[in-house]
Formats: C-alpha cells, structure tokens, sequence
C-alpha cells in the first residue's frame, strides 16, 4: 500500500466537489443550514461532513474507503488490526475492557491510571486488582508499577483476564513494559496499554519504543494527542492471540455513535498520512526546536526544567517550581502572554512540543523574563509532599461493582470521609487520574493532597465540595 495515499479524506474532497444535492442527513445540507455568523468558520468542514452514503462507506462494517484508510493505518502503525475511533480514546480503553473480561473476572490494573479505565471496569462488573505505583524522587511523581509488584500480583491472581497499564504517563515518562509483557504472556495473560499519549513513538528514535512493537495485546492512542487529528479521534490496535478481534469490533459498535464524524475519521487518515512521511530532516528540525524551548524555559530562578533521560519524549517539557513558589502564579505568567500549557499541578507545569518546530518564541522569552516582576510580591508558602498516599502495594476495592449497585450514599465534608467508602471517584482534571477510586476507603492523607491541590487551583471532576460516601 501507498502511505502518500488518504483514501478517506480524498474521496470526501471529490464528493463535495462535485456540489452533491442532500436529501439526507446531518440537518446543514453540506453547510448550506447554518447561522450566518458561524459560516466562515465552519463551512469548509461542513462539506466533509458527511453520513454513510454508498461511496463513503461504513465505520462499522467497512468495506471501501474506511477500510482502505485503516488498512494504511495498520500497515504503517504494524498491527493486527486498527479500528478507528471517534469517542477517543476512552471509547477505545471501554472497548478493550469489554472484549477481555465479564463480571467478577479479576483485573490487574496500574493504580495511577485515567478514568476511563475504572469506568471500564465498573461497567464490565470485573473485580479490579490495583498496583501501586511507585514515588519517583527524580521526578518528584508517582510513576509506575515496579516489576516485583506486578510479578507478585501475578501469582497471586493467576486467574485475572488482563493486565492493563498506562504507557507512557502524562508527563512522557516510560518504563519497562516488555518486560511486564513477557512475564504477564508467560502466563497467557493479554496486557491492554492506553498509549494515548504515544501515537508519535511509531516514529522511532529518539522517542520510547511503542507499547504495539513491545508486544502489548491492545494498544489504544489519542491521535488528537500527539498528532495532527481534530479532538476526539483515536486508534485502537491488536496484535494478540489472546484477544478476539471480532469481540473488539462488537464492543466499539456498541459504545461509538451509529453516526460517526466523518472530519474526525478523515483528520486519522491525515494523522497517519503525516505520520508515515515524518523525514529525518523534519525531526532534526523539530528536536532543535524543542531544545531551544527548554533553553528558553531554564533561564529561570522561581523553576526548574526537569532533566529528561532516553526513556522520556522529549516533547514533554515539565517545569517544577522552587520550593515556596506558588504553581499557579507561575501559570498566571505565561496566561499572560497567551501562552497556555497542558497541565498545571500542584508543583509542575507540563508544556507540550508539537511534531513541528515553533516559528516564533519571542513571547515565550518575554514571558520568562517578566517572572521576576510578577512575582516578587508574591508570599512563599509551604508545600506537602505526598508520597504516602498507596499505603498497599497491591489492593482490591472495599466493595465490589456489584454491591455498589444497591447501596445508597451521602454527601458528607472532606474530614468527615476519613474511614469510609467512597462513592465517587475525586478526580483531579487534567490529567485525569483519580485520587480517590470509588469504592475505596478514604484515608487522611487523601484528604490532605485533595486540599492542597484545591489551594494551589487545581480543579476536580466534582459537583461538590466535599466527597460521596456508601452509607
């Protein structure tokens, strides 16, 4: 197959070229039932935004130029299969969940992982079984699993359908995963990676290997992540024998939109289209640049910028603020000079590199240099560290799905869930990893990181401010 080809996105461009007359759905007829003032924005993407006209094919039983954009897709990325995915990637992790275990079946689950994967869970009825990460001093993070963890879940779970982990994190750091592979394949256990945020590592050095040409059974990526796609495109890719394909496809039927977005679709086939012609020179260009990012950021005394190691993407750059320097009046900095990172912590501030370099960093220099005047009249304050907070290296919930289902909760304050069983995940966003898990029991040092995150401005996925218990 040709990776100079897009399929998909060409046969859209030809058929509204030829200034088609709609008697179907969606209700803007191809642009032309719109408000006057959002036309300019939205008219070019309205004519590809089309329904399952005979020319262009079916996302859910493909047979034309869907499946000739994923065939592409799977040859350039070295799968099994790739399903394309319109819901993200947490359609993508449901779906993996479901294909792979039934109620009361035990998970072996990386603890520090997204919301979608405990949802996952709660849906399939599965009896979790969570791992603790391990606190990295260089980092100053909770990062991954150890290996002897794993190991000793392992045994002690011989029975669990799945070993799902998150590769790599948020901030781009990475582990030992073909290792944690081959120990979960010695046992015929499939290992389901949510790689949302590696879509680019198909590029090879110097970015970590990917989770797919490790071994992992499942891998699912945000391609709006990391590559060139509009927001809520993703891949999902197997390579195993241990998991049915079939099975995979029924469950992204069920879960996806019987009317998939045709724009997002195209925008994968885009994706993996810029991809697949990745030069050498353009990645000479984009790591220049990314140095000079970095550089930029260091000349600073109120923050570090984190060192990386080869086992890190270099496009993520992390800045930790000094000890006492609030992270939020850091933030404030740069959202001055319209300059917006990914994710602002309670000690860290992740920026995120594109696949290009930047044409322009004099408002990044400016921002820099202007972090003296902001913030002398600031008050240095103490920090919490939080490195207590996975008591148990290996841990089921308090309750299971199932009881859950039938127990009734409360609203109480934050002190007075010490003790109990949460019946709700707290869940910082972003990242979105939850620090509460629902049906776990809430310790004091949740309490005390949920407070601290809250006064360093921190939002949650919450409707309230204090926490759900089961009565």
């Amino acid at each position: 197959m040709n990776q100079q080809e897009t399929p998909l996105f060409t046969k859209l461009q030809q058929f509204a070229s030829g200034n088609p007359l709609s008697f179907h759905v969606p209700g803007h007829k191809n642009g032309q039932v719109f408000p006057e003032h959002g036309a300019t924005c939205y008219s070019p993407l309205l004519k590809l935004d089309m329904t399952e006209l005979p020319e262009l094919d079916d996302l859910h039983a493909p047979k034309g130029v869907i499946a000739q954009a994923q065939q592409l897709a799977k040859q350039f990325f070295q799968s099994e299969e790739t399903f394309f995915l319109v819901g993200g990637s947490t359609s993508g992790n449901l779906a993996m969940i479901l294909a792979t275990c039934k109620a009361d079946d035990y998970v072996i689950v990386q603890r520090n992982c997204h919301k979608s994967i405990m949802n996952g869970l709660e849906l399939a009825g599965a009896k979790p079984v969570f791992l603790a990460p391990e606190f990295d001093e260089r980092t100053n993070r909770y990062a991954c699993p150890s290996y002897e963890t794993m190991e000793k879940a392992i045994r002690k779970y011989p029975e669990a359908k799945a070993v799902i982990v998150t590769y790599p994190d948020y901030f781009g750091q990475t582990f030992p995963l073909k290792k944690m592979i081959e120990l979960a394949h010695r046992h015929e256990i499939p290992v389901l990676v949510d790689e949302a945020h590696g879509v680019h590592f198909s590029l090879g050095k110097p970015f970590p290997p990917s989770a797919l040409t490790l071994g992992a059974d499942i891998v699912v990526q945000s391609a709006h992540k990391m590559a060139p796609a509009m927001t809520m495109s993703a891949y999902l890719h197997v390579n195993s024998k241990f998991v049915s394909k079939e099975k995979v496809a029924h469950y992204l039927q069920m879960i996806q939109s019987s009317s998939p977005s045709y724009p997002l679709m195209a925008s994968l086939d885009l994706a993996r289209y810029y991809l697949a012609n990745f030069s050498e020179r353009d990645m000479d260009a984009l790591l220049k640049s990314v140095k000079r990012v970095r550089h930029i950021l260091s000349e600073s005394t109120y923050w570090d910028v984190l060192p990386q190691t080869e086992t890190d993407d270099p496009l993520k750059i992390t800045l930790q603020a000094k000890e006492g320097w609030p992270v939020k009046d850091i933030a404030e900095i740069f959202a001055q000079k319209g300059i917006y990172p990914e994710l602002t912590t309670d000690k860290q501030i992740l920026f995120i590199h594109g696949l290009r370099p930047f044409p322009d960093l004099d408002r990044l220099k400016k921002a820099v240099e202007s972090a003296g005047d902001y913030l002398k009249n600031r008050k240095i304050h103490a920090t919490i560290k939080a490195t207590k907070l996975f008591a148990e290296p290996i841990q089921e919930l308090a309750l299971s799905y199932a009881k859950m289902n039938v127990y009734t909760y409360d609203s109480v304050p934050l002190e007075e869930g010490v003790g109990q069983i949460a019946a709700e995940a707290i869940i910082p966003y972003p990242p979105g990893i939850p620090l509460v898990i629902k049906g776990e029991v809430i310790k004091e040092e949740h309490i005390r990181v949920i407070k601290q995150l809250e006064a360093e401005g921190v939002s949650f996925q919450q409707r309230h401010r204090g926490v759900k218990i089961f009565k």
